[in-house]
């Protein structure tokens, strides 16, 4: 329960749990119940998505508001209930109950009274608990991935569990339309270099009979296409100029043995070879061009998502 009684504070405001479920009606009673436990003032709103078993009729008895989402997708969902919900502090986690509801209360009082837009709960036994081999290897890689391309501000970058500012909701854009919807989630906060912090949680396995919704080799094209994406609209500048460094120095791998032959002999042997190595470099001064051109358009749209950002009014403390 909320120990430090941060919800008596007048200032506090409105807050809401959001959970996007798709068939997660083995669990989501449960999870509805712990969130109104730890977070009794809380409006608790359950976003089915098409879900095919009794997840509305469970999460309408314990008490949630519920709404439904027919566009597939948790990028999808998470776009209609940032758009739907007015509140002043978002907690969004999962409905399949492996998310720790104790530590809500805890991420409020860290975005409070750090005055942050986003808390993430990371997770301590993601590798071990309720992940597949092959979701614990992409988590590793895609973290490492993530760090490398937008910095080194988040640890968990798939994790669901999130508590967020209102500034942070009615700011972001919300493009991605399924699991991917975290990184871009991550994305938003380090372009716009927001106040974040992370809380460890623990991360337990699913509710016996319940299949997670992930798909190893679809989602993690699915993710990487994201980072592909999302690092060409942030930095296009870096992105076009790694294309062209790459197009000029195989430019310069196929001339060098002309260009020695020709220094020997003063004959051109091969034409066509030639002509590729020309129309690489022609590519490669193309792509610098592109890059110069849309890192100032990054840069105009960046201004604009900072001054709408910074519109939106923040939980003062």
């Amino acid at each position: 329960m909320m120990s430090d009684n941060f919800q008596d504070k007048p200032n506090i405001g409105k807050i809401a749990v959001l959970l996007p479920c798709y068939n997660e009606g083995l669990s989501i009673r449960k999870v509805v119940e712990d969130f109104r436990k730890e977070l009794p003032d809380a409006t608790i709103y359950v976003y089915d998505n098409r879900s095919s078993d009794n997840t509305q009729d469970e999460a309408r008895a314990a008490g949630a508001v519920v709404r439904t989402e027919q566009w597939p997708g948790k990028g999808n969902v998470v776009r209609r209930m940032f758009s739907d919900i007015d509140a002043d502090i978002y907690i969004m986690a999962d409905g399949d109950g492996t998310y720790d509801s104790s530590v809500a209360p805890k991420m409020i009082q860290c975005l409070i009274n750090e005055n942050l837009d986003m808390v993430v709960g990371t997770r301590r036994n993601v590798y071990q608990n309720a992940h597949r081999m092959g979701h614990g290897l992409g988590n590793r890689l895609f973290n490492r991935m993530y760090r490398s391309l937008f910095g080194r501000l988040f640890n968990d970058i798939f994790s669901g569990y999130r508590a967020f500012s209102r500034r942070f909701v009615k700011s972001f854009p919300a493009i991605s339309s399924g699991f991917e919807i975290e990184t871009e989630m991550s994305v938003h906060a380090s372009q716009l270099r927001m106040p974040i912090a992370e809380i460890a949680t623990d991360y337990g396995a699913r509710q016996e009979g319940s299949v997670s919704k992930l798909r190893t080799f679809r989602d993690a094209l699915r993710i990487m296409f994201t980072f592909l994406i999302l690092f060409k609209e942030i930095r296009p500048a870096r992105f076009f100029g790694v294309l062209a460094i790459g197009l000029f120095v195989l430019a310069i791998a196929l001339a060098l043995p002309l260009l020695f032959t020709y220094l020997e002999t003063g004959l051109v042997p091969r034409f066509p070879t030639a002509i590729l190595a020309t129309g690489l470099v022609l590519m490669a001064g193309i792509f610098t061009i592109s890059g110069l051109i849309l890192d100032s358009v990054a840069r105009g749209r960046l201004e604009q998502k900072r001054m709408w950002y910074v519109a939106n009014t923040n939980i003062q403390k």
